[in-house]
Parts: C-alpha cells; sequence; structure tokens
C-alpha cells in the first residue's frame, strides 16, 4: 500500500514539471545592422486637423487624431491614395460615410466635404505609413523570424503605438551622426535602399517590431541565448553602426538588472571611449541594437536616459523572442 501511495506522488510530480514549448532557436543570428523602416497603418491614420473656410469640418464627423479610418462609403480604404480616390467619386461632393476604429473600438459617421477653388476638402490631415530607421536585433536561423528596435513605433503626432501589421526592413546606410548631449538625445542619419527589401513586417508591439526575414541568410556565427538569470552586473557590449555598414562592437557596463519590468529590464552605461566621443552616448536610431555578455546574447538597447545619455535601458532577449512568436 504505501508503496503504491509513493508510485502515484511521483507519477503525480512528473506530470507536473513544466515543459518549454517555446519554438524559438536557443542560438540566434545577432544583428546589429542598420535598417529602414516602413510600417503601414491599419486604415487611414487621422493626424490632424485644419480649417476649411475658417472652420473646421472635420470635427463635426467626431473625428480625432489617432483615429483610424477604415471604410468610406462602404469600401475598405488601406492608403491615402483610396481615400481620396472614394472622396472624388463620391456623387454629391457634400459628406460621405465613413466607418473608423479609436482604441479596438468602431464607429460609423459622415464625414462633410468643401470645395474650394475646385478642389476637394476634408479637412483632415491623413497618412497610410511610418518611415524612420533602427537597428536589427536577431533572425531565428531555424523560422527566419526577426526582431528589430526592442520597443513599439509610436506616432508622432498622437503619442500612441502605431496600429499596423503590415511593412517592410530595407537596407540602410549611416551617413552621419548628431551627438547627444545631456538633454537632447542625439540621431543617426542614414540613406535608405528600398529596392533592397530584406524582409516583412508582421507586428508592431511595445517589446519591438517582429517580420519574416527574406535576405539571405548568414549563419556561419550563431550566438546562444542567454536566460534573464545568467545575466549580471559587469561588463557587456553592444553591436551597432556609426558609420557606413559597419558593425562594430562596443563596451557597456550592466549597472542594474529589472526581471519584473515588461520592456526595461537593463539598466546600463556606455563605457566605450570610442563611441562616447563619436555620438556622445546614446543616440535616436540605436534601438535594437544587440547587448551581448560573455559570449551570449542577452537583449537589446531600447531607451535613453534623456538628462543622462551615456545612460539607457535594454529588454531581455527572451522578452524579445516571446513576444515574436505570438
Amino acid at each position: 500500500m504505501k508503496f503504491k501511495k509513493i508510485f502515484l506522488m511521483l507519477l503525480l510530480s512528473l506530470l507536473i514539471i513544466p515543459i518549454n514549448t517555446l519554438a524559438y532557436s536557443n542560438k540566434l543570428i545577432v544583428g546589429g545592422q542598420n535598417i529602414g523602416i516602413e510600417v503601414k497603418t491599419n486604415g487611414i491614420l487621422v493626424v490632424g486637423l485644419y480649417k476649411v473656410n475658417n472652420e473646421l469640418i472635420g470635427e463635426s464627423s467626431g473625428l480625432k487624431p489617432g483615429d483610424y479610418i477604415t471604410k468610406v462609403n462602404g469600401d475598405f480604404v488601406r492608403n491615402v491614395e483610396d481615400f481620396t480616390k472614394e472622396i472624388n467619386n463620391d456623387d454629391d461632393k457634400v459628406s460621405v460615410d465613413i466607418v473608423y476604429t479609436r482604441k479596438n473600438k468602431t464607429y460609423n459617421s459622415t464625414l462633410n466635404i468643401s470645395q474650394v477653388d475646385g478642389e476637394l476638402k476634408t479637412g483632415l490631415y491623413v497618412k497610410d505609413s511610418i518611415n524612420g530607421i533602427g537597428t536589427l536585433t536577431f533572425i531565428d536561423p531555424e523560422t527566419k523570424k526577426f526582431g528589430a528596435l526592442g520597443h513599439e513605433i509610436l506616432d508622432k503626432n498622437t503619442g500612441d503605438i502605431l496600429n499596423s501589421e503590415d511593412g517592410s526592413i530595407y537596407y540602410s546606410y549611416i551617413t552621419g551622426i548628431t551627438k547627444s548631449i545631456n538633454g537632447t538625445p542625439g540621431e543617426k542619419q542614414a540613406t535608405i535602399d528600398s529596392s533592397k527589401n530584406y524582409g516583412t513586417i508582421d507586428e508592431n508591439t511595445i517589446r519591438g517590431i517582429f517580420g519574416t526575414y527574406t535576405n539571405n541568410l548568414d549563419d556561419s556565427n550563431l550566438y546562444e541565448v542567454s536566460s534573464p538569470s545568467e545575466i549580471k552586473r559587469g561588463p557587456a557590449n553592444i553591436f551597432t553602426v556609426l558609420d557606413g555598414e559597419e558593425i562594430t562592437s562596443y563596451s557597456i557596463n550592466i549597472d542594474d538588472i529589472n526581471e519584473k519590468d515588461p520592456t526595461k529590464n537593463i539598466v546600463f552605461t556606455i563605457t566605450d571611449e570610442k563611441l562616447l566621443e563619436k555620438a556622445g552616448g546614446i543616440i535616436q536610431g540605436m534601438s535594437g541594437s544587440p547587448i551581448l555578455q560573455n559570449g551570449k546574447i542577452i537583449g537589446a538597447v531600447t531607451h535613453v536616459i534623456v538628462n543622462d545619455c551615456t545612460k539607457g535601458y535594454g529588454i531581455f532577449i527572451t522578452n524579445m523572442l516571446e513576444e515574436a512568436e505570438n
């Protein structure tokens, strides 16, 4: 009888052992290269209102900056060209029926139109995409999934996360650096070659942008993925580009580790004299630069601490990989 009880307890113990079902590889192609980024909005993003004949005609529709117009007169609009076409094709040229979303809720309304000097005016500033630069963090050699930035893409007009499930990453070349000074982060200047498409973007999340890498892969030098428990305070490195397309390793010091925050997991200080001399610390466009320690990838650069540009935050690589799976 005792034997049966012990056997049952052992069986139950075996059954409740957690099993790691994550699909990402334990070795990754580490990035560091600068990339051009284009993300397309889910609908037409309203970024502002303007007066037509001294009247904000867009206000009567209930639209606000940050809203996404998805239909005009019952037809889906996916870009500004679609939106303009529907307005011009409207029969009465006075108003159109619209469907728009705000914070994942859908609304129906009427958008008034005015004619000024033969042109139709809606009183709305709109756009259908955002372009910029950032840094590629990793590519999974088995799934070809990539991650970059380590944080979300926001619309600068509204401050909200851009509602997008479509976009591309491209070849980019650094042409100059504006140095950071405390209180004013600097930035990378770069050219983007949209004829050299490196991949498609599927997600824009608080932990980065993710998608499928479509360019040729070089998996000759893979780095192991570090768990948060392996990360230690002390020396580490970041990979990033400050000139042309050359990926360079720069030294940092990890000052603190926060496993509870969803994104700001690593606090670090730039210690590399060459990076400090050239960039003054962390600069815009460096987001996504991989962080390595003891030969393993541990995370990615995400934010600069504005009042001390030599310091910044990073996200755990495991948090990015988990997000890439969703």
